[in-house]
């Protein structure tokens, strides 16, 4: 973790205050600090593997950590970034055969977990040693003597998995200084100086969650967060905890203000950050009476390329328009790109490319070329957007998903954010099915109040060209979430094609 220093400080300074909360179990700065420190040395001890075949440079001990949102994740994190260990971050309730595969071609001297989960099994399969979060007895009192935990060094410290468009997981990498300069700058741009309470209910294995937890441990406040995604016990800690600073993807915060429906506003929020999918104007209006003290804020970005844009749609000097995503993030350069790498200026779409000293130093396998890439104009994730004259990005969709329909292309995004808009849609996913005269017929499924396929065909009408209408329409009262908490965009398809019976068919 690139803020061992900043953690040493917070527990010299503020031990007894929480660093840490989850399900009301707390650990305090002083108690975290001196965990990791006993953790620490146990890992220095190990065996190292001898069958990891993976070029880490200056790396001693991979420790792989498959804890989901446990207690004790903080503080193996901590022990397991610091210099020379590295952490690969794995999600225990992804498929057993994707943990298979990430475990194999990783070999890390050391597998961290919880009692759930089939990532232990799989593990002891390959040979690697299992220590189960909690069972362990480290020596307290001998580590609270021993030397700090080391200081920053400018090597790999991170490993996490994205899936992309395959079913193979992408392993990518970062360093500590890459990490040191965006919370140096996020202290700024978020205004964490006087350390807010913050929290994030997502799963601690995926960046929005984990990035979240490490800056609000670098500005010294307090991090919330749930075992397992509750909208209801989210609502509650918000309350009772008077927790300052949500961080949180849309469906979250959608689940959210479905469980306070009936129960008073959450005054103490100062500020509302989101990211993972576009908000849409009727999500805005919801958290504003939902937070109506809190500056709502979004940020666009990649594990892989870290902050692109961030935007204030409420509560600030200048709030930007909704059908933005915002303007370039400090230090930041975005350009848009045809398919030759050439700039086409303003108004037009294309490749969104960023240069930046965020950027990840790139893939440790997975590499398929069509996602993350770096050339001489800078790096891209492959999504598709266009810049206005004064760089507020519109971001359109990923290459991967177009659709043709007729012999045009349409964006699902696009689209979405079209059924968003509309009075009583809650959410909407769209996506395209085979076709015998349009090549794909665009097929939308909605959530929310409305249900008459009129309304939401007209609305669709008066926001978007003809041949971008869906020609079918869905109704969905729950939608199918990843651990992650975005919508399960496949399983919704499959759900369609199906003819389960969880998805409407709306009819005139």
């Amino acid at each position: 973790m690139p803020i061992h220093a900043q953690l040493l400080r917070h527990a010299t300074e503020t031990p007894d205050k929480p660093a840490l909360v989850i399900d009301g179990r707390s650990l305090s700065y002083g108690e975290l600090y001196v965990r990791a420190k006993a953790i620490y040395r146990f890992l220095r001890d190990l065996p190292r593997s001898n069958r990891r075949t993976l070029d880490l440079p200056g790396v001693e001990t991979l420790v792989a950590l498959s804890l989901g949102n446990h207690i004790g994740f903080a503080e193996y994190f901590a022990a397991a970034t610091a210099f020379p260990n590295a952490c690969a971050v794995i999600d225990p309730m992804m498929p057993a055969e994707r943990i298979e595969r990430i475990i194999e071609r990783l070999a890390p001297d050391v597998l961290i977990v919880d009692d759930a989960g089939p990532s232990a099994e799989i593990a002891r399969r390959f040979g690697i040693p299992v220590i189960a979060a909690g069972a362990e007895a480290f020596d307290l009192a001998a580590a609270g003597k021993e030397a700090e935990l080391p200081l920053d060094a400018d090597k790999i410290f991170l490993i996490g998995f994205t899936s992309g468009t395959t079913a193979e997981p992408k392993a990518y990498y970062r360093s500590r200084e890459q990490w040191r300069r965006s919370l140096d700058r996020g202290r700024v741009v978020f205004e964490l100086e006087d350390a807010p309470s913050t929290m994030c209910p997502g799963a601690l294995a995926h960046g929005l969650a984990l990035y979240a937890l490490v800056e609000a441990f670098d500005a010294g406040g307090t991090f919330h967060s749930v075992r397992k995604w509750d909208p209801g016990a989210v609502a509650r800690t918000l309350s009772s905890w008077q927790v300052e600073r949500l961080v949180a993807v849309p469906t979250h915060i959608a689940g959210i203000a479905r469980a306070r429906a009936s129960e008073p506003a959450l005054t103490s929020l100062r500020d509302v950050l989101t990211a993972g999918a576009k908000l849409d104007r009727n999500g805005v209006e919801s958290m504003r009476r939902l937070f109506p003290n809190a500056r709502i804020r979004e940020y666009y970005g990649a594990s892989e390329l870290g902050f692109m844009t961030v935007s204030t749609l409420v509560g600030g000097e200048i709030d930007f328009p909704i059908d933005r995503v915002g303007q370039a993030y400090p230090g930041v350069e975005i350009s848009i790109r045809d398919p030759d790498e050439n700039d086409v200026g303003t108004d037009v779409p294309g490749t969104i490319f960023v240069d930046s000293d965020l950027i990840a130093d790139g893939y440790l396998w997975g590499d398929d070329g069509q996602a993350f890439r770096v050339t001489e104009a800078g790096a891209t994730v492959g999504d598709l957007g266009e810049l206005d004259a004064k760089g507020m990005l519109r971001v359109i969709g990923r290459a991967g998903g177009m659709m043709i329909s007729g012999g045009n292309n349409v964006y699902p995004a696009e689209v979405e954010s079209a059924l968003k808009a509309c009075p009583g849609v809650e959410d909407a996913v769209v996506f395209g099915l085979p076709d015998a005269y349009l090549g794909q017929r665009i097929v939308a499924v909605v959530s929310g109040e409305t249900m008459d396929l009129k309304v939401l065909a007209d609305h669709c009408a008066q926001m978007l060209g003809k041949y971008k209408i869906p020609k079918q329409f869905y109704h969905i009262r729950s939608w199918p979430m990843t651990s992650s908490g975005k919508i399960s965009r496949g399983q919704v398809e499959t759900s369609v094609v199906s003819g389960d019976d969880r998805v409407l068919r709306l009819s005139a």
